[in-house]
């Protein structure tokens, strides 16, 4: 019997452990996306299109090393929430890294054409959502669900500027200022990041249902913010 806990206990670290590199591979992938963006570099942003793979790879893992544990041996209380939210979250990383790779391919489309210097404009809403990714996965390795509910407040001001950049840079498509093309490609970059906020929330939001077995989800969804409405 001792020989099962001993698998049991490796599992859960390995699976643990596939969690926090799958983080550290998609904040990777976000930066390196957006200084392919901010500085014009086209090898940058083919690198985060092909190391894409790795995340969607780790996402597999993930959910097959999840469904195994679970049927193998039906952990229960905080080890199965642990399991359950932990799948839940991978999705989130592998969304937000999906966004990455978006963006890099915006920045090789947008480096085909004139510089913008209105590019630059997106660097504080992409430091506001690189920091709430920081602070969701801290959440989860540290096990503090106060810093998990306390993300969603932080997202307002995300919106807030995505909402500003969206205004921004569509008067400047009507204006005519410019190549139109640009201007879209900076309005979905915009909408990007404003979605890994969103994903960032959810993992959060799943680090406290993971220690304290609360579902904060519905609670934001009716203060009308938070969350990603896909999840």
């Amino acid at each position: 019997m001792s020989h099962i806990f001993r698998e049991y206990d490796q599992t859960l670290r390995q699976f643990q452990e596939m969690i926090l590199k799958m983080a550290t591979l998609t904040r990777q992938n976000l930066e390196h996306a957006m200084k392919a963006l901010l500085t014009a570099d086209t090898d940058l942003a083919h690198a985060v299109i092909a190391a894409d793979n790795d995340v969607d790879d780790l996402e597999r893992r993930v959910d097959q090393m999840g469904m195994e544990a679970l049927l193998r041996f039906h952990p229960v209380a905080s080890d199965l929430r642990m399991i359950i939210a932990s799948m839940k979250i991978s999705t989130s990383l592998e969304r937000i890294s999906d966004h990455a790779v978006g963006i890099a391919k915006r920045a090789r489309k947008l480096n085909l054409l004139p510089p913008q210097a209105e590019v630059q404009w997106l660097e504080p809403l992409y430091a506001d959502a690189y920091s709430l990714l920081r602070d969701a996965m801290d959440a989860y390795t540290q096990h503090d669900p106060d810093l998990g509910e306390s993300l969603d407040a932080k997202d307002r001001e995300i919106d807030r500027l995505h909402k500003q950049l969206t205004r921004a840079y569509s008067a400047k498509l009507e204006a005519h200022e410019g190549p139109a093309e640009a201007w879209l490609h900076l309005i979905f970059v915009s909408r990007s990041l404003e979605r890994i906020g969103d994903l960032s929330v959810n993992i959060g939001e799943e680090t406290v249902f993971l220690e304290s077995a609360k579902d904060i989800r519905h609670e934001h969804r009716k203060n009308g913010s938070g969350g990603d409405a896909s999840q």
